[in-house]
């Protein structure tokens, strides 16, 4: 399906859905891992602003660590003691695709399940939506609906988590080709952003092919605990989490960042991730957030 220059293709045999822009591809929906996620994104350029490692080799200066940080997806580090985050293979945890649809012309949703210890612990709706901003900049709008199952489910409180992205080497400020910097909607730089509360945080500098870009995630007041905590990172992690607040603030009491979702109650997120190929100035992110936000 067709809108706007994207195109949305299902492979239900792969169970892959694999996005394309004007032609070309964009990004895919995969569930080769125990956490879904969508790999690579791309700039309006061309050029790919999230790491290649580990779902492809061989590109130089990519460090090889946190196998679990896959480009762009959602998971926690601990959902009533399982750890969804820092997975490994073959083991539990897992989030699951059970259905995929509708898909429309600018994006897809998919029924997902957080299943560890014989239990599912969350199931899960969540959507993607793209659009083209402008000819140098795209947005995509994730909205996540997320059930207490099988009992109440209870968020931990860790920095490990929440909605995540990992960014491309020279996008980092932390590697042997990097080059980039962190700002968020307050103006704090670099590891200042660190478990600091804010609008919006983005990344910026040179991408793959030396040209300037930006990628930057919102977060929208109508989520839990906006603005929310940031897991921002010097070798290229950035993930909105507003559970990890013992982590973030420094308090002693562990337990002052879990929420507890009752059995059968919802809790709904949404966040956008802006993909701009050019300088911070024209990237405009604090008019983005203003327009996410109504």
């Amino acid at each position: 399906m067709a809108a706007d220059g994207f195109v949305i293709r299902e492979s239900p045999e792969t169970k892959e859905i694999r996005v394309e822009l004007d032609g070309q591809p964009f990004t895919s929906f995969r569930t080769d891992a125990r956490v879904p996620y969508l790999h690579p994104l791309r700039s309006a350029s061309g050029a790919v602003l999230t790491r290649h490692w580990p779902m492809e080799d061989g590109f130089e200066g990519e460090e090889k660590d946190h196998p679990h940080h896959r480009s762009f997806w959602m998971s926690h580090g601990n959902v009533n003691g399982h750890d969804f985050w820092a997975w490994q293979f073959g083991k539990d945890p897992k989030i699951e695709l059970k259905k995929v649809g509708p898909v429309t012309p600018n994006g897809f949703t998919v029924e997902l399940a957080w299943t560890a210890g014989g239990l599912t612990h969350l199931t899960e709706t969540r959507s993607y939506t793209f659009r083209e901003i402008d000819a140098k900049t795209t947005m995509i709008d994730f909205s996540s609906k997320l059930i207490a199952a099988d009992g109440d489910a209870v968020f931990g409180d860790t920095k490990e988590g929440f909605f995540a992205t990992r960014v491309d080497r020279t996008l980092r400020q932390k590697g042997p080709t990097a080059k980039g910097s962190i700002l968020d909607s307050e103006g704090r730089k670099d590891g200042d952003a660190w478990g600091k509360r804010s609008e919006w945080v983005a990344f910026s500098g040179p991408d793959e092919k030396g040209e300037p870009a930006v990628i930057a995630v919102l977060d929208h007041p109508s989520n839990l605990r906006h603005p929310t905590w940031w897991h921002a990172r010097d070798y290229g992690l950035l993930a909105a989490n507003p559970f990890g607040i013992h982590d973030f603030e420094g308090k002693k009491d562990k337990t002052i960042g879990q929420h507890v979702l009752k059995k059968g109650d919802a809790l709904v997120f949404r966040y956008g991730v802006i993909l701009h190929h050019g300088e911070l100035h024209s990237a405009k992110l604090a008019e983005r957030w203003s327009e996410f936000a109504r």
